[in-house]
């Protein structure tokens, strides 16, 4: 929990920056960390957080990679530029981002079915089985109830693999007409990352950080 509010903040800390970050000094010019540093106090104290990673980035350069504050505030043990935070459904941007890179490639279309790419994709539903599409994973509107089948993943089930989930989505009695309504959903995004692994021929997380794809 104290991570994921570190981490719900730390977005909004860095956009908290002051008007320095609008108005720099040329590009030759050192950055003015002791200004960062100041920047983030307030944010930590704006926003009630313990601690937070900042990381500053120019011309595809880290120029200012620190920890502020504590991780934990039982153990007091520090923030680093190297500690990891919970981020939760920001992940969900960072897979959309994903499949846009692969639909500037030609690697996809957002319209594709969800079959042509996992033919072993099913839900309880044939017909919305037959007619889902990548769009569809990212639109929340399964037809499946809120929340459904997130116990397959939390609070802490890493005996379930990607493979399981996918199987498992058949058993799901939706909730609703498929498309007639908005219902937050976390393992449809689950899928739309088994999508870009399996087009990209590697993992999620390397064909959106390296980004591009493999031939």
């Amino acid at each position: 929990m104290l991570l994921s509010r570190c981490c719900g903040y730390l977005l909004a800390g860095l956009f908290s920056l002051p008007t320095w970050a609008q108005t720099a000094a040329p590009a030759a010019a050192p950055l003015d960390v002791a200004a960062v540093d100041a920047a983030v106090a307030r944010a930590l104290k704006a926003f009630d957080v313990p601690g937070m990673a900042v990381a500053v980035v120019k011309d595809g350069q880290i120029v200012l990679s620190k920890g502020y504050g504590v991780r934990s505030l039982k153990t007091k043990a520090t923030v680093d530029a190297n500690t990891l935070f919970g981020i939760g459904a920001t992940t969900k941007a960072f897979t959309a981002a994903a499949l846009g890179l692969l639909v500037d490639e030609g690697k996809l279309r957002w319209d594709d079915k969800v079959t042509k790419f996992l033919p072993e994709f099913q839900l309880y539903d044939p017909y919305a089985t037959a007619e889902f599409t990548v769009r569809d994973l990212l639109c929340h509107r399964s037809g499946m109830g809120l929340g459904t089948g997130d116990l397959m993943l939390f609070p802490d089930s890493a005996d379930f693999t990607v493979h399981d989930v996918l199987h498992a989505l058949r058993y799901f009695k939706p909730a609703a007409s498929f498309r007639s309504r908005f219902d937050y959903d976390n393992n449809l995004y689950l899928v739309a990352g088994e999508v870009v692994a399996r087009i990209a021929r590697q993992p999620w997380a390397d064909s959106l950080f390296c980004g591009r794809t493999r031939a």
